[in-house]
């Protein structure tokens, strides 16, 4: 059996997925990367695709489940932080990208240093989506392994890549072997839930497998309403924002509905898939609101997924370590 584990963009909701992966380590006694074949993500999820896979000195995965929700509440200020002199420069986040990229990207070369992708312990698939050439672009580990590729980014550049969402982070820029500079922007704009594609890539690397299970991870539905009378009026600059969470959930939704028809399986037989998601009706859909009062109501909703599924849980973590 393939096991692949997929975990959607959300931003500082990543907490939500982090919190459902550490209760799965603390029921099993070991690390995700010995469990699952394939990990990917995107945005905050390729962030912890990465984080798990990441290698410590000893050869074996360097962050804990329960390490990675250290990210969101210690470091989530930094990343979504907004100076004055960029709150003035970017015109509150109308006329340029609303962060500045040195709390990112100094976050990120904080957790992978100089680790390359090639290095992860399992495959990886990170998405995110290349702007000059058009289309979209998943970061894989074998890839990275093949040298007639002669592309194996650094981790923490995968990591800018994937969560560079559009008005919050600029592109990033990076040199990709023979084919030139590439920029990237984050790959929920395509795949937000990339569980399809960690089931297609897991597919192509095994095509001789029958037997796959994949287990995907939210970051909360948003429940906020978009009342006719306020929306019709808006322009581009109010549009901006909005359209990204309403692109990103729709497509999360879709890929649920299309794994749950090809994984599906009669009863009494082990599942073949599954989907750990929530609404989000308490704290705040946003993606980079790292406040402590949102950062609470958020584990809170972590811990509800947890409760809600305790028998679901116990199924997988007996799969995981048949």
């Amino acid at each position: 059996m393939q096991k692949v584990l997929s975990i959607d963009g959300g931003g500082i909701r990543g907490i939500i997925p982090a919190m459902v992966l550490a209760e799965i380590e603390r029921r099993t006694g070991k690390r995700i990367a010995e469990m699952f074949d394939l990990v990917a993500g995107t945005s905050t999820g390729g962030i912890l695709a990465l984080g798990v896979t990441k290698p410590g000195q000893d050869g074996k995965p360097e962050y804990s489940a329960k390490k990675l929700i250290d990210l969101y509440e210690t470091e989530g200020g930094k990343i979504f932080s907004m100076p004055v002199w960029h709150r003035i420069h970017s015109g509150w986040g109308l006329v340029e990208e609303k962060y500045p990229s040195e709390g990112i990207e100094e976050v990120a070369k904080e957790y992978f240093g100089d680790v390359h992708l090639a290095q992860a312990l399992k495959e990886v698939l990170v998405t995110a989506y290349e702007i000059e050439k058009r289309g979209p672009w998943f970061f894989k580990r074998r890839h990275a392994l093949d040298p007639a590729q002669g592309f194996d980014p650094f981790m923490r550049d995968v990591a800018r890549a994937t969560s560079a969402a559009p008005t919050y982070f600029e592109p990033i820029q990076l040199k990709v072997s023979s084919l030139g500079n590439r920029a990237f922007i984050d790959g929920g704009v395509h795949s937000n839930n990339p569980a399809m594609c960690a089931y297609v890539e897991a597919r192509k690397i095994h095509p001789e497998e029958n037997d796959f299970l994949v287990v995907s991870l939210g970051t909360g539905e948003p429940t906020r309403e978009m009342p006719y009378e306020e929306v019709k009026g808006w322009g581009l600059a109010l549009w901006a924002q909005p359209i990204l969470n309403v692109v990103f959930d729709g497509v999360s939704d879709t890929v649920d509905y299309q794994l749950k028809e090809l994984l599906s399986t009669e009863e009494g037989d082990a599942r073949r898939y599954y989907r750990f998601q929530t609404v989000l009706d308490i704290g705040k859909d946003d993606m980079d609101d790292a406040s402590r009062t949102n950062i609470a109501a958020l584990k809170t909703k972590a811990k509800e997924i947890i409760s809600k599924n305790d028998a679901i849980l116990n199924s997988l973590c007996a799969q995981l370590v048949a």
